[in-house]
Parts: C-alpha cells; sequence; structure tokens
C-alpha cells in the first residue's frame, strides 16, 4: 500500500479506503488507486487486516441443503447484499443433520467469521448459547427455535398453511391432506394453519390424512412420493394434499401420477416456497411464494447492523407476507 501510495502521491490512508470502499474518497483519486492496484495485481492480506481492525468481514451462513431451490434463492440474497458492503461468504450445509450443524457452526467460528446466519436444524439453544458466548452476532432465517431469542428474518408461516388450505377449499377440495414435519418451527407453523382454515370452514383434519416426517429438505422428494403413495391407500383418498415444500409437492405429483391418476382432478396439490422450477414441471405446480432472495437480502442487512452495532440492542423479528401462485396443480 505504501509503495502505491508513493507512486500516485497519495496517503496510504488513501489506499486503505479504496480498498475498503469508504465512501469519502472521490471518484478520480478511487479510479488512479484501483487502476494502480490492477497493474501491480495487488493482493490485500487478509490476515493481518483482520488483526489490525479485529475483523475478517466474512459471514458464515448454514443452510439444511444447498441443492434445495429455496435455500440457493436465500444464499444468492444473502451473497448479493453482502458483496455490496465488501464482505465475503463462506457457506456450508447441515444435510438436516444438527450434529453437523454444530460441526460447521465451530468451524466457521474457527475461522474468526464477523457474524453467522443460520437456518437450522437444531431441536435445543445449546448450539446458540455457544456463539453469544463468544460474542458473535447470528441471525436465525426461515426457522425459529422454541425458547431463544434471536434475531430471526422468516415468513408469517402459518398464514402461508391458510393461504394453500383456504385455496384448495376454494377449489372445491373437501378432503384435504397435509404432508408436514413434525419439529420445525415452519412446519408445526403452517400445520397450524392448515388445521384453522379447515376449522372455519366446517372442515376436520383427521389423523389419517396428516403425515408428519423428520427429512423435509434434504430427502424432500423421496419423503413426499412415500407419503403420498400412503395417502392414495386410504378410503376415501384425499382430493386435495398442501405440502410443507415443493421438493415434497413434487415427490407427491410423481405418485399420484404414476398411479395413473390426474392432477388437479383426481387430487390438487400445492407446495411452498414457488422455487424457480415450480412452472416448469410436468404439472405446473399451485406454491405459496416466500420471497426467498428478498428473505437472504434482508437477512444480510440486519446481520451487518448488527456487526457494525456498538450497543446491544434487542433481538429482532421480521416475518415477510406470503403470496399464493396459483398454477395447473390447483387451478382447473
Amino acid at each position: 500500500m505504501k509503495d502505491i501510495a508513493r507512486d500516485l502521491g497519495v496517503s496510504a490512508v488513501t489506499v486503505s479506503k479504496v480498498l475498503r470502499n469508504h465512501r469519502d474518497i472521490g471518484s478520480e483519486t478511487r479510479e488512479r488507486v484501483l487502476q494502480r492496484i490492477k497493474e501491480l495485481n495487488y493482493q490485500p492480506n487478509q490476515n493481518a487486516r483482520a488483526l489490525a481492525t479485529g475483523k475478517t468481514h466474512l459471514v458464515g451462513l448454514i443452510v439444511p441443503d444447498l441443492l434445495h431451490q429455496f435455500f440457493a434463492q436465500l444464499t444468492k440474497g444473502v451473497s448479493r447484499n453482502l458483496r455490496k458492503q465488501g464482505y465475503g461468504l463462506i457457506i456450508a450445509s447441515s444435510e438436516e443433520d444438527p450434529e453437523f450443524e454444530k460441526q460447521e457452526i465451530d468451524q466457521m467460528l474457527a475461522r474468526h467469521v464477523d457474524a453467522l446466519i443460520i437456518a437450522s436444524t437444531q431441536k435445543t439453544a445449546q448450539s446458540f448459547k455457544r456463539i453469544s458466548a463468544r460474542h458473535i452476532p447470528y441471525v436465525l432465517v426461515d426457522r425459529k427455535l422454541e425458547g431463544l431469542s434471536a434475531n430471526f428474518i422468516g415468513t408469517d408461516d402459518v398464514k402461508a398453511g391458510t393461504l394453500a388450505t383456504e385455496h384448495l377449499i376454494e377449489k372445491g377440495c373437501r378432503r384435504i391432506a397435509h404432508i408436514g414435519g413434525d419439529y420445525l418451527s415452519t412446519a408445526a407453523d403452517r400445520l397450524a394453519g392448515y388445521r384453522a382454515a379447515l376449522a372455519a370452514h366446517g372442515f376436520d383434519a383427521p389423523k389419517k390424512y396428516i403425515f408428519l416426517r423428520t427429512q423435509l429438505d434434504d430427502a424432500a422428494v423421496a419423503t413426499g412420493y412415500s407419503a403420498m403413495q400412503a395417502l392414495l391407500k386410504l378410503q376415501p383418498k384425499p382430493d386435495g394434499v398442501f405440502c410443507f415444500s415443493d421438493p415434497i409437492a413434487t415427490g407427491a405429483m410423481q405418485a399420484i401420477l404414476e398411479k395413473g391418476l390426474c392432477i388437479p382432478e383426481d387430487v390438487a396439490i400445492v407446495g411452498c416456497g414457488n422455487v424457480l422450477y415450480a412452472s416448469a414441471l410436468r404439472v405446473p405446480l399451485s406454491s405459496v411464494n416466500q420471497e426467498s432472495e428478498t428473505m437472504g437480502e434482508c437477512a444480510a442487512k440486519m446481520v451487518l447492523e448488527l456487526v457494525n452495532s456498538r450497543a446491544k440492542t434487542e433481538p429482532r423479528e421480521m416475518r415477510l407476507r406470503p403470496e399464493l401462485v396459483a398454477r395447473a396443480s390447483s387451478d382447473l
């Protein structure tokens, strides 16, 4: 930096500010410095920078499944927002395994990330107490943990369940099943919305029509397929199904079509997440849009505010409003 400063007749502080994308450097000076950096192929020493500033300018993101389109879109939103602020992103998958998640958290902490964003698979708050003990800010995204007061950004999942179920009722379905989860906050809230919508319209929610599974993201298609096979053996079989996620809905539709039935004439399907491929399926999938990229952008913005805040603040919660996107899987 001193060499570049001497070459251009500016201070080393000016060069440092250009590298940090500081706002109080004029555009002409900035361009001169960036051009000289490019000519010299100069790369800042990030370890030295971290020792000097106490920050690595890295944020860790842990999600259950990197192949799941919802989390891929969420990651895109996080990355885009962090990049604008000069931060790097370290990404890891827990594969829907709480032990893997704990290992990834430890790895992130060992790399001295400035903050964490986590879509957690944990059933207890123990791992997060460890993060707090290190004074590392974190944001929970998509999923909450009971009994843990933490910064959170997600969807109004009760509303998501209500929207999907009410849509199926409006389309004439009277025996509506649900394929969901047995411990995640998102699963519990969507199930609550499903039950509330049925009750509001005077319908029952028979236990035999509710299939709750543990593997919701990492093995979602197989989960939806096997659960739908079981539902189709019931008498009477359901004429509508609200699925916890779009991948689960994809597996459910596969089972219906293999049985020689028609969607939505025999069984209507609604998923959740509105992933990018939903409209391109053999039968375009109706889904509840969770604004996954926006969720990621909001999580990145919140975590950077926490990193840059000198005062301790009370945990904040933000829930995005879901919207139903009707397609051929439910809309005749």
